[in-house]
């Protein structure tokens, strides 16, 4: 493959994985899905292939589809141990962040919410409202009529409304959000860190202080979900033994919410992502598995954060 070609596919890496992402939740998938798509356009007859970008953006999403149809993905996912990928602002992987939606497409609590979606129902969102393609070229690209991708978008549509976000949060008012949260956490005052959630705010995750390691728990009433936060906020030798130290606390963006990241030195120990709602917190989302937090800690390291929020937890 001479140069050229390299290049153009190199120009299109950045959108190919940040649709991938959307598609997927997972940043290593998406990763691994691009890679295929490479190899592909590495075999492909070049010559016939008149809109590089279309045809490259075909093979991804039908790779992904391929990965999402997968009978371990299907069983990883129903066995409720999945959990999207969370990734630090400004990773390219995050993708277009113009439109409300597009913001929202990638945030942690849509990610989750589109798992209800068929595969061809998510692919379909993800095209139309994320990367506003038409629904003449989405029924191109996934190989449906024009008609039923139009029905998709609208199933997929009615699915996910109740899960509309908040409007874009940049890092002063993340840290404002996550310094009332810790705050709040740390008080052991839990009437003070219910008056932070809304009536129906939920809390997840896969063991980062909320329970067992890779067991998800769901609260839905928002005393007893500030009583299991305050529980997991609270340092114990045991937690620090599991972690390998006393991690210092960062406000940071993730996914565009609200988040709180452990760090030991350069390592992400753990990252608790907050969806905020009408200036109030609707779901907290807790995530501590280290095949999880790969990518969002090589981006950590490459930043100079800002002072801790906890120097040592």
């Amino acid at each position: 493959m001479d140069a050229a070609t390299v290049e153009r596919f190199e120009a299109n890496r950045d959108r190919l994985a940040s649709l991938a992402y959307r598609l997927l939740g997972s940043a290593a998938d998406a990763e691994d899905a691009v890679q295929d798509t490479f190899l592909r356009w590495h075999a492909a007859d070049r010559d016939r292939i008149e809109v590089p970008e279309a045809w490259l953006t075909k093979v991804v999403t039908n790779v992904s589809l391929d990965r999402l149809r997968s009978a371990q993905a299907r069983r990883e996912r129903a066995a409720g141990e999945w959990l999207p990928e969370p990734l630090l602002d400004g990773d390219p992987m995050l993708g277009p962040a113009d439109t409300a939606v597009q913001r929202e497409s990638v945030t942690l609590a849509m990610l989750l919410l589109m798992e209800r979606l068929s595969p061809v129902e998510r692919a379909v969102y993800v095209l139309r409202e994320a990367f506003a393609y038409r629904h003449t070229e989405i029924a191109e690209i996934l190989d449906i009529t024009e008609s039923a991708s139009q029905q998709h978008a609208h199933r997929a549509r009615q699915r996910i409304a109740a899960g509309r976000a908040g409007g874009r949060i940049d890092q002063a008012a993340a840290r404002r959000v996550v310094e009332a949260f810790v705050a709040a956490a740390s008080s052991g005052d839990v009437d003070r860190l219910v008056a932070l959630l809304t009536d129906d705010a939920t809390g997840i995750s896969d063991g980062a202080g909320f329970g067992p390691a890779r067991k998800l728990l769901r609260h839905a009433d928002p005393r007893r979900l500030a009583i299991a936060l305050r529980a997991a906020f609270l340092p114990t030798p045991a937690k620090r033994k599991l972690v390998g130290g006393s991690p210092s606390m960062y406000a940071e963006v993730v996914n565009g919410s609200p988040a709180l990241i452990a760090a030991l030195g350069d390592r992400v120990v753990g990252v608790v992502v907050l969806a905020v709602r009408d200036d109030r917190i609707a779901a907290v989302c807790g995530i501590a598995d280290p095949g999880r937090l790969g990518r969002l800690t090589r981006w950590w390291r490459r930043r100079e954060p800002a002072a801790p929020v906890i120097t040592s937890w």
